[in-house]
């Protein structure tokens, strides 16, 4: 039997970044002592290597900051490594909660942008959007501005239109269930049926139990260093060991 196709390749990947610091308090620093630049340079990643292959479900773990949603925004084509390579079979779909919308444009209006900006063609908006605006159980707020939209209403447009794609490679940063708690069983629902029909999966999530439920392999990245990348219960049990 032929080995599962690749999907994705990284090869030595570094990613750098800058960091600001307060504004005021940088001038007034070169002002005082002739020192200081006002930023700072952040290596979220570190030579980090790893295939994976066509049916693979991977976990991503490690600490607040370690790099792992770097990972995902560089897998995504959102963000340019320092240097190294990213090779993908098909360009990924990160679904994640926090998509840029218009304040003052209506939800069914920011439901047909968002659903274009992920590359649907308008026939496949005109199709699905009155699944999509019913899946948000937003009723005649769907056509009020996203601005008069409580957290919650904002919570569930972004997990509509942000789980209306079907993606060959998917990346999904954090869990993404929302709402109260009929909402968010749908919302697991909704994100099962994504991972039944996606041929390869990365997961970034805080906990442990929803990567070893929903994943086989698991990379523990740590200060943007991969430490570990093997059997999913294998990598968190090394994790939780190394944990304070």
């Amino acid at each position: 039997m032929a080995a599962p196709a690749l999907t994705i390749r990284v090869r030595d990947v570094h990613v750098d970044y800058e960091v600001y610091e307060d504004r005021r308090a940088a001038i007034r620093q070169r002002l005082v002592s002739r020192t200081g630049t006002g930023r700072s340079l952040v290596h979220a990643l570190k030579g980090v290597s790893f295939d994976v292959s066509e049916g693979d479900a991977v976990g991503v773990i490690g600490s607040n900051g370690s790099g792992k949603s770097t990972l995902l925004a560089a897998l995504a084509g959102l963000l340019a490594p320092t240097s190294g390579q990213i090779l993908v079979a098909e360009e990924p779909k990160l679904l994640g909660v926090g998509a840029t919308l218009l304040p003052a444009a209506t939800g069914y209006r920011n439901i047909r942008l968002g659903c274009l900006a992920l590359g649907m063609a308008r026939r496949e908006v005109d199709e699905q959007i009155d699944r999509i605006v019913a899946f948000t159980e937003l009723g005649e707020a769907i056509d009020r501005p996203l601005r008069t939209y409580s957290s919650g209403m904002r919570a569930r447009l972004h997990f509509a239109i942000a789980t209306s794609v079907q993606p060959r490679i998917l990346l999904i940063d954090e869990a993404l269930a929302v709402g109260d708690r009929a909402f968010r069983a749908k919302s697991k629902a909704r994100i099962d049926e994504l991972l039944a029909s996606a041929g390869t999966l990365l997961l970034v999530s805080h906990s442990l139990e929803e990567v070893r439920k929903q994943c086989t392999r698991a990379l523990w990245i740590e200060q943007g260093i991969l430490k570990a990348d093997g059997p999913v219960d294998d990598v968190v049990a090394e994790y939780s060991a190394g944990e304070p």
